[in-house]
């Protein structure tokens, strides 16, 4: 299978400083490492759930690597900061993954192009979604096999087009049986600002449940990560609603 063309500045820099350090390790094993890490880092350091079974799943990966390569890691990080601040319309992680090569290594598995999540997500955010968001505030969306997040993050854009602030109308829920996907999805939904959280498990054996109706407090079984939004005041409030309701059974 062909590499996918790179074609913007900061692919090419993160793939080079990537290259940079391979030798003892594959692009494949720099990738997920680099990624996990990433994902660590961000949940970490918003919430105290499941905090010392991640840092310690950090502190397994980083051991391998001198000070100069985790160095390199976090300007990689750095990178795609900046990147998705420049644009956020893209799939910025997903596109490098299939830039690298990585995905016949990864159960022959493809993400699907920006593009088409970008004409999925103009259809899901009708007229209708304009008049729930009205009567209601807010809304969820739910993505049972996300990937790296393609398509919640084009539902986002096309609710900034559209003069939603998605920050504080929308909560965004995925999911993905794979792990290192997961764990991109989550980083570019933490980066994008998008307030909600990536469940880690099978979608069709154990999708995910919440002890709400509208999504807001979900069942974790330590395979829950939070985006830094997730935790806002306003967030927080409808949450906090939601407590209450469970509490008096009108839920």
């Amino acid at each position: 299978m062909a590499k996918k063309s790179i074609h913007t500045s900061c692919q090419r820099a993160i793939i080079q400083l990537l290259e940079s350090i391979q030798g003892k390790y594959s692009k494949w094993e720099l990738w997920q490492d680099f990624i996990i890490m990433s994902a660590v880092s961000i949940a970490n350091a918003v919430n105290t759930l499941h905090r010392e079974q991640r840092e310690q799943l950090y502190l397994d990966r980083a051991k391998k690597y001198s000070e100069s390569e985790l160095g390199v890691f976090a300007q990689m990080l750095k990178e795609a900061i900046e990147e998705i601040e420049r644009n956020p319309e893209q799939d910025l992680l997903g596109e490098l993954f299939m830039a690298l090569g990585l995905s016949n290594e990864w159960k022959g598995q493809f993400f699907t192009p920006y593009h088409i999540c970008q004409m999925m997500a103009a259809i899901m955010l009708s007229t209708d979604s304009n008049d729930a968001f009205a009567k209601k505030g807010w809304c969820s969306v739910n993505d049972p096999a996300c990937g790296a997040g393609a398509l919640l993050i084009a539902f986002a854009n096309e609710c900034r087009r559209k003069s939603i602030n998605y920050q504080t109308s929308v909560l965004f829920v995925a999911q993905d049986i794979d792990f290192l996907a997961g764990c991109m999805c989550y980083i570019q939904l933490s980066l994008m600002g998008c307030a909600g959280y990536v469940v880690i498990d099978d979608s069709i054996k154990n999708p995910a449940l919440c002890y709400d109706k509208n999504g807001l407090i979900p069942k974790d079984e330590s395979n829950v990560w939070y985006t830094p939004m997730y935790f806002r005041d306003i967030w927080e409030l409808r949450r906090l609603f939601a407590q209450q309701n469970l509490m008096t059974k009108e839920y």
